[in-house]
C-alpha cells in the first residue's frame, strides 16, 4: 500500500447565505509512496491549496479519503488531530511562521518541547540537521537577525525534527530570491536523498523540476501528470513541466 492514498477526493464550499456553492475539489486521486518527493501544480483557483490543507488535516474534504500509512485522516477524532499532525506530518509554509521571540533553536525545538521529548534527546536530533541544512552558527540568533533563507532552512529543520511520515510544503520557495531558492532546493534534495517523503505545492516549475513527480491540478481534478526518468536530469525535467504548463494554458494538453 501507498504511503498516501488519496481516493475520489472532494470538496464543496457553501456561501454564507447558502445560495452559493465553490467545487473546489472535483474528484482527486493519486498516491504517494514512501521516499517519494511530489509537486502540485497549478493556477490560483485550481484547487491545490484545497488539497494540500485537507492533506494537512487542517480541512475536511465533503467526498473521497485520504489515508496515511493506511489510516484513514476522518478516523482521527478531532480531540487527538493537533497530536496527529505533530506526530506524523511536518510543515513547510512560505512566510515561515517562526516566533520572533524565540531564537530559531527553540523554534525547531518547540514540536519537541509539545511532543514531550525528553530534553537530552534534542540537540542530539538537532545537532546533524542544522549541519545539512547549513544554519548551526545561527542557531541561537532570533528570525529578525538571519536572511529568509536561514529562516526558511530553520523553518525546514522544524519540520522534520520530529520525523515525520510526509513532509509537506506550500510554496517553500515564494518568499525567497533565486538563490535562497535554490539552496533550499538543495536542502529538499538531501532530506528526499535521506528517504524523506515530501508532497510540496508550488508555481515554480524550477522547484517542481527537482521532484520525481509533478501533479498538474486544474478545475479541482489531476489533470495530468509527468514522472522523472531514471537518470533525467532537472534542466531535462524543467523543459518538460514548462512545455506542459505551457499546453495547459492553451488549452491543448489532454489529461
Amino acid at each position: 500500500m501507498a504511503m498516501l492514498q488519496v481516493s475520489h477526493l472532494q470538496k464543496t464550499y457553501t456561501a454564507r447565505l447558502g445560495t452559493v456553492r465553490v467545487q473546489a475539489l472535483r474528484d482527486v486521486d493519486f498516491s504517494v509512496e514512501a521516499g517519494e518527493f511530489v509537486s502540485v501544480m497549478g493556477e490560483s483557483g485550481s484547487g491545490k491549496t484545497t488539497l494540500l490543507n485537507i492533506l494537512a488535516a487542517l480541512d475536511k474534504p465533503t467526498g473521497g479519503a485520504v489515508l496515511l500509512d493506511g489510516q484513514s485522516l476522518a478516523d482521527v477524532p478531532d480531540r487527538k488531530l493537533s497530536m496527529f499532525r505533530r506526530d506524523r506530518l511536518g510543515f513547510v509554509f512560505q512566510d515561515f511562521n517562526l516566533l520572533d521571540t524565540f531564537t530559531l533553536r527553540d523554534n525547531i525545538f518547540l514540536p519537541l518541547v509539545l511532543a514531550r521529548v525528553p530534553h537530552e534527546e534534542m540537540n542530539p536530533r538537532l545537532a546533524p540537521l542544522a549541519q545539512m541544512l547549513e544554519i548551526t552558527d545561527v542557531l541561537d540568533k532570533y528570525p529578525y537577525e538571519v536572511s529568509g533563507g536561514q529562516k526558511q532552512r530553520a523553518a525546514v529543520a522544524r519540520a522534520v525534527i520530529t520525523r515525520p511520515s510526509l513532509l509537506l510544503a506550500d510554496e517553500p520557495t515564494g518568499a525567497l530570491d533565486s538563490r535562497a531558492s535554490e539552496k533550499l532546493l538543495e536542502m529538499f534534495r538531501r532530506l528526499h536523498g535521506q528517504g524523506q517523503t515530501i508532497v510540496m505545492v508550488t508555481h515554480s516549475p524550477i522547484a517542481a523540476s527537482r521532484s520525481d513527480r509533478v501533479l498538474f491540478i486544474r478545475d479541482g481534478v489531476v489533470y495530468h501528470e509527468l514522472r522523472r526518468g531514471a537518470e533525467e536530469k532537472d534542466a531535462s525535467m524543467l523543459a518538460r513541466i514548462s512545455d506542459a504548463l505551457a499546453m495547459l494554458a492553451a488549452g491543448r494538453l489532454v489529461g
